[in-house]
């Protein structure tokens, strides 16, 4: 994809950058014997075109929030942040970035998606699962792309992008739609010292969901995936008394709840590159080809955060993920 507009920008980027020229980016990508840890920490950014499918029906461990036409896509591949459970570990064979260029071709696919709906139904597309767009906003651009995409197909378009960055410097540069809903994934700081290598602390990334939700930004808390450490009633406790300390609960568009969750091909995957992984390695149950915490400790974790939550929040703003039942 050399001379592509969006490859010229990332290449302006990373000036000192060395460029190898390949033919298929899944010649790099997807070979074998890859090591996602030490990929991880020295990260290969990979330019290419994305072909195939370009649009995919929401996966059954994703909450859809109420809506019919649930979907989402991938204009990137693998995530500048390092979180020890994270599914792309078990997803993906290399910890390398992949940004697809060809942006146009998804908008066009989401716009053909439309036509096929009647005037009255709204696709709502997740476009930020398979890597944090906002956290490579400044070099790849694509919440902004997203933003004036979504601007121009409002009201039949609502996009959400999910992150776990601090970004403020974007919302000091958007103008707020009500169809792009901000989703910031939210850990106590346990969780995140320990786990989400990388991210910004927890108060950083309130102070941003913060500064948006001021701002008229439509903003979603996701307290999702909880993760189990020794005392995490009293580290989620505290969280929710500093999140709404800070963030008017009358600002929020909702809050979603669901506890860790993985396919179990994935985690067989993590398993294999992480030996030593507390995340990985925790004594999980398995239903339906999905591993979660045992249904008791799962219960306690999600019914405890729900109950505090609604000391905040009307019932109608609060969405718990439904693991299936045997």
């Amino acid at each position: 994809m050399l001379g592509h507009p969006r490859t010229d920008r990332l290449l302006r980027s990373f000036p000192g950058a060395e460029v190898i020229e390949i033919c298929h980016y899944k010649d790099v990508f997807c070979r074998s014997r890859q090591n996602g840890i030490l990929q991880h920490r020295s990260q290969k950014l990979i330019i290419a075109k994305k072909d195939g499918k370009l649009l995919y029906e929401g996966a059954p461990v994703c909450q859809s929030f109420g809506n019919a036409f649930f979907y989402y896509t991938s204009c990137m591949m693998n995530c500048i942040y390092d979180c020890a459970y994270c599914y792309l570990k078990g997803m993906y064979p290399s910890a390398n970035l992949v940004v697809f260029v060809n942006l146009e071709d998804i908008f066009a696919d989401v716009e053909q998606k439309m036509r096929g709906m009647q005037q009255d139904q709204a696709l709502y597309l997740c476009v930020s699962y398979d890597t944090d767009l906002l956290a490579a906003e400044r070099a790849v651009g694509y919440a902004d792309a997203w933003s004036r995409f979504a601007a121009k197909c409002a009201p039949r378009l609502k996009i959400e992008i999910r992150t776990k960055c601090a970004n403020r410097h974007y919302f000091e540069s958007q103008e707020p739609l009500s169809n792009v809903i901000y989703a910031f994934t939210l850990s106590p700081q346990a969780v995140v010292e320990r786990f989400e290598h990388h991210t910004p602390s927890l108060t950083e990334r309130i102070a941003c969901a913060a500064q948006a939700a001021d701002a008229g930004f439509p903003v979603r808390l996701c307290f999702d995936p909880m993760i189990y450490v020794p005392e995490w009633q009293q580290h989620y406790e505290q969280m929710l008394a500093q999140v709404f300390a800070s963030i008017a609960p009358e600002k929020l568009v909702d809050v979603s709840v669901g506890s860790f969750r993985i396919s179990q091909e994935y985690l067989k995957k993590m398993r294999k590159q992480q030996p030593d992984s507390p995340a990985a390695w925790f004594p999980y149950e398995r239903e339906h080809g999905y591993y979660h915490y045992p249904r008791a400790l799962l219960n306690q974790m999600e019914q405890f955060l729900v109950s505090r939550l609604r000391n905040y929040l009307p019932q109608d703003k609060l969405f718990l993920w439904e693991c299936p039942k045997a």
